[in-house]
């Protein structure tokens, strides 16, 4: 009886992601054959949603099973939300005067049409070589030696059952056009495990940057093996910071780059933010850039006069118009924020995508950020 709620809540998602489009595009509009025909489809999508999902994420990890139901996720979230909107609508033709059948089939017409175009342009947005966002940010501290210093971000790579070996090749080359000095990856780096998962990870290790590359473990990590990942990542070249630091050096300057644990660690013994333990022994006169998978760590960043946090997680809603609910739980979507007196944020959308491969209106990116003394 425990696993009751779980079961009801498990079927109320996809029930609400098909009902509203089906009486928008069907039910609302059609009768006869149509009806039923459209009807028995909307019914498989809603059997064949929470099955794929479950073979796919559950116990069993089933890659195709995964991509047909995160696909699946990805489409009707789309269709959901415009199904909505086309009601919405449908109100205003209404007050307007436009009767049914008229206004239902314009409503089901205009949604069919955006969900169509906006889902193929989804895929076109997730399954690219991200673009490069260069963005110049003042470090309170930051001597004249490591003025200019060029940070390249990549996160939530999510490389997971959709094969994507060559988008990271593609993607390595790209963070090596930069020209970084220090390479940076903010977790979620797979969904699975090292054994399935390496293949697509393993061109990471052909990142070229003289002062480091950095890892740290996201919520991801945390789903499958966080030990294995870090072991492999150093395998590879990349230095995990597992609640630590490094001090990086330039002349007579000096910048401490740290790292902490996603809060999902709690759960694995020895794992879990620890910002004391990564700040630990650290030059204090030196400014503090740390490494942060979720963009809510921040608030411990602050307290500790951290100069820069770096986060991804949120992959900036990844399909709108779920970005709104992102930040019912994040204090930033995406961008360069300020909090406290002297702390930065930066949230990355993220490289990659997770689940659905789609992307709209939250596009990813591979980021620069080139430090500069304030």
């Amino acid at each position: 009886m425990k696993y009751v709620p779980r079961i009801v809540l498990f079927l109320a998602i996809p029930a609400l992601l098909f009902l509203v489009p089906w009486w928008t595009l069907i039910g609302a509009t059609t009768d006869g054959a149509l009806f039923w025909l459209g009807s028995a489809i909307f019914l498989a999508g809603f059997v064949c949603l929470p099955a794929a999902m479950f073979l796919g994420h559950g116990p069993q990890q089933h890659d195709a099973a995964s991509i047909v139901g995160d696909t699946l996720l990805g489409l009707m979230w789309v269709v959901f939300s415009w199904s909505v909107l086309g009601n919405v609508v449908g109100l205003g033709l209404s007050v307007s005067g436009v009767d049914d059948p008229a206004r239902s089939r314009i409503v089901a017409a205009g949604v069919f049409v955006i969900a169509a175009a906006l889902s193929v342009w989804g895929v076109v947005e997730a399954r690219r070589v991200p673009r490069v966002r260069t963005l110049d940010v003042a470090i309170r501290g930051l001597g004249p030696a490591l003025d200019g210093l060029r940070m390249v971000v990549i996160t939530d790579t999510h490389y997971a059952a959709l094969d994507r070996l060559r988008w990271s090749e593609k993607v390595v080359d790209v963070v090596n056009a930069q020209q970084p000095d220090i390479a940076c990856h903010a977790g979620d780096l797979a969904d699975g495990s090292v054994e399935k998962r390496h293949r697509q990870v393993d061109p990471l290790g052909k990142i070229e940057a003289p002062l480091g590359r950095f890892y740290i473990t996201g919520n991801h990590e945390y789903f499958g093996d966080a030990a294995g990942w870090i072991e492999h990542m150093t395998s590879i070249g990349w230095q995990p910071l597992h609640n630590q630091h490094e001090t990086i050096t330039r002349g007579d300057d000096r910048l401490v780059l740290a790292g902490i644990d996603d809060p999902t660690g709690v759960g694995l013994p020895g794992h879990g933010p620890d910002l004391p333990a990564a700040l630990a022994g650290a030059d204090s006169n030196a400014p503090v850039v740390l490494l942060a998978h979720q963009p809510r760590q921040v608030i411990e960043a602050a307290a500790a006069g951290v100069a820069l946090q770096i986060s991804g997680h949120t992959h900036g809603g990844q399909i709108w118009p779920f970005h709104y609910l992102v930040r019912l739980e994040q204090p930033v979507v995406a961008g360069l924020s300020r909090h406290g007196e002297h702390t930065q944020l930066y949230t990355s959308r993220g490289t990659g995508f997770w689940g659905p491969q789609f992307r709209v209106f939250a596009p990813s990116e591979i980021t620069v950020l080139v430090l500069r003394g304030a």
